[in-house]
C-alpha cells in the first residue's frame, strides 16, 4: 500500500475545498453553544471529581451523546454516569474498589436499582464509545501482573474494552479477539458504527493498528496502518527532506472504511549555516482507505487553519493543522483547532466537496479542562470543567448543514 500521491492526483478533488479556503478567517461566523446542564465538583453519585486536575499527566474525563442522552466517565472517580438533557442521573456505573462505592454502601436511598457495581479492578483514562443499544463501552487500563509483553520485547499490552449493557445486567471485556481476548497496545480511541460495531484504534511502534469488532463482540478485521507505508508527496522538491505524521484513523459509521490523516513536514535548513534549524508545515491530507481491499483511495486536502500576527511592521502568517474530530454518518468529516477566542470547526463532504467553517466562542481563561465529542448526527457535545462547576453544552451543527444544503 505505498504509494506515491502527485499533485495531479488529489488536484480535482480538493480545488473547490482549497478555494473556499482562501475566504480567510475573518468571514469565519459563530455558532452559539446551548448550555444543557451543569455539574456539581464532589465525591457523590451525581457529582465530578476533580482532584487530579492539577497533574496534566491524569486527567481523565469523556463524554458521549446518544439519542439525546448523555454518557460521562469521571476516570479518577471509577464511574460512568448516564444523564438525561437536564441533567437527570439515569444510571451510575463504578468500580467495587472505588470510593462512591464505599459511600453508597453506607447511604440508604430508594434509587439503588440505578447503581450497577462492576467488578473489574481496572483503571479508566477516560475514553468511551454507545451503540444504538445504549451499551457502552470504556476503555481500561489492566493491573500490571496482568500486562503482556510483545516477543519483541517492543510492545505493551496493557489496556482492554469494557462493555456494559445499560440496564447493568451483563459486563464483559473485549480484547484483541473479541470477548475475553489478549489486551490491546495503548489505545488512541474507540467508536461505534452505525451498525452497532466497536472500533478500537491503538498506537504502535509502526504506527497505528485498527481493530474493527462483529456486533456480537469478536473480530472482524485487522487493519495496520504503518508510518513507512502509506502514500508519500511527490510534489516535494527534496523527497528525502519530508516526513509526515498519523495524525489520526478513525472509522466510517456507514461502510468498512476508514479516514487517514497525515499531516506532511519538510526540515528548515538555516542559509547561513546549513544545519537544520526547525520544521515547515507542507500540508494536511485525508485517506479513504477500504478496510476489505486495504487500498487507499485518492484523498482530499485539509486547509489549514491560518493565523495573522503583526510584529515590527511585519505581518506573519502561521498555518496549523487541524485535528481530526470525527465523521457523521452523512460523510462529513469534522477538523477541528484551539484558537485565542475558542475553537475552529471546518467541515468538510469531500464527495460534493462542501466546507464550512465556523467558530466556537469560549473563555479558555476560566476553562481546567475540555473534551468534546461528534455524533453520528453532527452535534458536537462539549464537557467543559470551569473553575465552579462542569457545563455540558452542545453546538448543533447538524442544523447548519441541513440548513446551508437547502438553501
Amino acid at each position: 500500500m505505498n504509494k506515491k500521491i502527485g499533485f495531479a492526483a488529489f488536484l480535482g478533488l480538493s480545488i473547490s475545498i482549497l478555494f473556499t479556503s482562501c475566504l480567510g478567517n475573518e468571514t469565519v461566523q459563530s455558532i452559539s453553544e446551548t448550555e444543557l446542564f451543569k455539574i456539581p465538583y464532589g465525591k457523590f453519585e451525581e457529582q465530578l471529581s476533580v482532584s487530579d486536575l492539577n497533574n496534566v499527566g491524569n486527567v481523565r474525563y469523556g463524554i458521549n451523546m446518544r439519542d439525546g442522552f448523555f454518557y460521562i466517565i469521571n476516570g479518577e472517580a471509577k464511574k460512568i454516569m448516564e444523564l438525561n438533557s437536564y441533567g437527570d442521573l439515569l444510571t451510575l456505573f463504578y468500580n467495587e474498589d472505588s470510593e462512591i462505592a464505599s459511600l453508597l454502601k453506607k447511604s440508604n436511598r430508594a434509587d439503588e436499582s440505578i447503581h450497577h457495581e462492576v467488578s473489574y479492578p481496572f483503571d479508566y483514562p477516560g475514553m468511551l464509545a454507545v451503540d444504538s443499544n445504549k451499551n457502552i463501552y470504556t476503555v481500561c487500563s489492566i493491573p500490571r501482573d496482568r500486562q503482556e509483553l510483545s516477543d519483541d520485547g517492543k510492545t505493551l499490552y496493557s489496556q482492554t474494552v469494557l462493555r456494559f449493557a445499560r440496564d447493568g445486567s451483563s459486563v464483559e471485556y473485549i480484547g484483541q479477539q473479541g470477548p475475553g481476548g489478549t489486551p490491546f497496545p495503548f489505545i488512541k480511541n474507540i467508536y461505534t458504527t452505525s451498525r452497532d460495531e466497536l472500533v478500537v484504534t491503538s498506537v504502535s511502534t509502526e504506527g497505528t493498528i485498527i481493530y474493527w469488532f462483529a456486533s456480537d463482540g469478536f473480530l472482524k478485521y485487522m487493519v495496520p496502518v504503518e508510518t513507512k507505508s502509506v502514500p508519500t508527496l511527490s510534489n516535494v522538491d527534496d523527497t528525502s527532506n519530508q516526513f509526515w505524521t498519523i495524525s489520526n484513523v478513525i472509522p466510517d459509521p456507514a461502510s468498512y472504511k476508514l479516514y487517514v490523516q497525515i499531516d506532511y513536514y519538510t526540515t528548515y535548513l538555516d542559509e547561513d549555516s546549513k544545519v537544520q534549524s526547525g520544521v515547515n508545515f507542507v500540508q494536511s491530507l485525508l485517506y479513504p482507505l477500504n478496510v476489505e481491499t486495504g487500498n487507499y483511495e485518492a484523498p482530499v486536502t485539509i486547509p489549514p487553519y491560518e493565523e495573522s500576527v503583526v510584529s515590527d511592521y511585519s505581518r506573519l502568517t502561521y498555518r496549523i493543522p487541524y485535528d481530526f474530530l470525527g465523521v457523521t454518518k452523512n460523510g462529513w468529516k469534522f477538523f477541528i483547532v484551539k484558537t485565542e477566542k475558542g475553537f475552529n470547526i471546518e467541515m468538510i463532504q469531500s464527495e460534493t466537496q462542501r466546507i464550512l467553517r465556523r467558530q466556537f466562542n469560549v473563555d479558555h481563561n476560566n476553562m481546567l479542562f475540555d473534551t468534546m465529542s461528534l455524533s453520528l448526527d453532527g452535534i458536537i457535545t462539549a464537557l467543559y470543567l470551569e473553575k465552579e462547576s462542569a457545563r455540558i453544552v452542545w453546538y448543533r451543527t447538524d442544523n447548519l448543514i441541513e440548513a446551508i444544503i437547502k438553501n
